[in-house]
């Protein structure tokens, strides 16, 4: 079902919807402690919600005087949400009230990986969405929105300039088959998103989230909002120059290239052949035998920390952010933590550095987040903030159609 539209709303009901989205389940006698309203105001504020179906009662709760409080969570027409992270080799989407809470988590398979084609992702994330959907069945039938996370700059100004490549190419199919706002993300952006709402930046208003994976990418977030820059493209790490010296000229992409997990192993390899001993063949097991203790492989693991430690004690130079977390399939592993630390101190000012708590699932809950943002902000009559939202067209028959310009 497509969202519904939503009559303008006071500005105590939106203030009281707000305050139940964000924290779940609450009395009434807190909500209007909360936000300093009469019990008349409170009254006319539940009324108008609870006609509309945004809020709802579940019960009560007793307190300790012995009196009884109705307790609201969000109501049926306050719908739900989709986030989807694109990766290379699946797609997993969650579904998620608008006040968090977990309705249904999807994965799909990429069969080619690296070699699928857009048409053949587009079918993945199409079929992700529609699982999700099937599974939240009947418990909520109002989709709000969609967030879909890509491993690619997402820019208002190149939106439709390349139909077939461009990011936007993988939800023609999906842009077809749901009549929701669907919004384009990067992913790395939807990660620190995740982090600043979930995981262990949560209260802070300004702070980076690195991922070091197959590739490097920055997520930059000040004032509580994430930075996306002019072009979209804020925090794209990997253009740093590098490498820099009097005898050596910057290639584009290099630091990325060199601070990629491949990178790291095509090194470790090499080296490691010198010792005659049988070398790890991927990055997952450099770090399982350097976890075991095997003191090559921790050799090889504290020089790849030592990298990255660099890499931050630039960023900590250019943005001061308090805190950097570490994400990816490589920057997240806590072995690197201590080495990373201790360079990035050596070159700079002390500053916070921790590991990503959400692991796997950031980006994607990151995305479900920003779709619950982007939901919430068109009910109660606010600007979304959004990169890229893919919306509906009508032809002269009056039938919706895709539109990327």
């Amino acid at each position: 079902m497509s969202p519904s539209p939503v009559p303008s709303l006071t500005e105590s009901s939106r203030s009281v919807l707000r305050i139940v989205a964000s924290s779940g389940p609450i009395t009434r006698p807190r909500l209007g402690a909360i936000l300093n309203l009469s019990k008349p105001t409170m009254s006319a504020v539940m009324n108008e919600l609870s006609a509309l179906g945004l809020v709802a009662s579940i019960g009560s709760h007793q307190g300790a005087m012995g009196r009884s409080a109705t307790v609201y969570a969000l109501g049926p027409a306050a719908g739900y949400v989709i986030g989807i992270d694109v990766g290379v080799a699946q797609v997993r989407a969650v579904a998620q009230g608008l006040d968090g809470s977990p309705l249904a988590t999807v994965e799909l398979k990429i069969a080619k990986q690296q070699r699928a084609t857009i048409e053949e992702v587009a079918t993945v994330v199409d079929d992700a969405a529609n699982a999700a959907i099937l599974a939240v069945g009947n418990r909520s039938t109002i989709l709000r929105s969609i967030a879909v996370a890509v491993p690619r700059i997402v820019s208002r100004h190149r939106l439709g300039q390349n139909k077939r490549k461009g990011p936007e190419a993988v939800l023609q199919r999906l842009r077809q088959s749901v009549d929701a706002p669907i919004l384009l993300e990067n992913n790395v952006n939807c990660a620190a998103f995740g982090e600043m709402h979930n995981g262990v930046a949560q209260g802070r208003d300004i702070f980076l989230f690195l991922q070091v994976g197959l590739r490097i990418g920055l997520g930059i977030v000040i004032g509580g909002r994430l930075f996306r820059g002019f072009n979209g493209a804020a925090g794209e790490a990997g253009r740093l120059p590098f490498p820099w010296s009097p005898s050596e000229i910057p290639e584009r992409e290099g630091l990325e290239h060199y601070l990629g997990s491949d990178a790291l192993m095509e090194r470790c390899i090499a080296g490691w052949l010198q010792t005659g001993d049988e070398p790890p063949a991927t990055a997952r097991e450099l770090f399982d035998r350097a976890q075991q203790g095997e003191k090559q492989a921790l050799v090889w693991v504290n020089r790849h920390a030592a990298d990255i430690g660099r890499m931050v004690a630039g960023f900590i130079g250019f943005f001061d952010p308090g805190l950097v977390v570490l994400g990816g399939g490589v920057g997240q592993n806590p072995l690197m933590l201590e080495e990373v630390r201790h360079v990035a101190r050596d070159l700079t000012w002390a500053t916070e550095i921790a590991v990503s708590s959400l692991g796997t699932n950031g980006t994607v809950l990151g995305a479900t987040r920003l779709a619950a943002d982007y939901a919430l902000a068109e009910i109660l009559g606010e600007t979304p903030d959004a990169t890229v939202v893919l919306p509906f067209y009508e032809t002269a028959d009056g039938e919706p159609q895709p539109s990327f310009g």
